[in-house]
């Protein structure tokens, strides 16, 4: 099993989860980040600090949103393992919670 970040994450990146993870298995992208499922060992770490509420675990990922579990994995194979904690977006706290980001989603 693995986790998967989600919709939400879009346009906040707030990079909380990136500092706990153990096994660096987070890749960032320039408003995004993804959970590489190849090395997250379910060790829950991650989700409850994530201030967005942007991390599932793959069995509870919302409804509408199973899709991210693909998508984490194609682009954790490209973009760069992050493994400390950077600024969030000046405006993260004006995405949190909006509907229908993955449009905004910059690979």
């Amino acid at each position: 099993m693995t986790f998967v970040v989600t919709e939400n994450c879009i346009k906040c990146k707030y990079m909380d989860c990136v500092e706990v993870c153990p096994v660096d298995c987070f890749h960032e992208g320039p408003n995004f980040l993804v959970i590489d499922p190849e090395e997250c060992i379910d060790c829950t770490l991650c989700e409850p600090e994530c201030p967005a509420e942007a991390i599932f675990s793959e069995e509870e990922i919302p409804d509408g949103q199973e899709h991210f579990l693909e998508l984490n994995k194609e682009l954790s194979a490209t973009w760069p393992v992050i493994t400390e904690k950077g600024d969030h977006p000046a405006d993260a706290e004006e995405w949190d919670g909006r509907p229908d980001k993955l449009q905004y989603l910059e690979r």
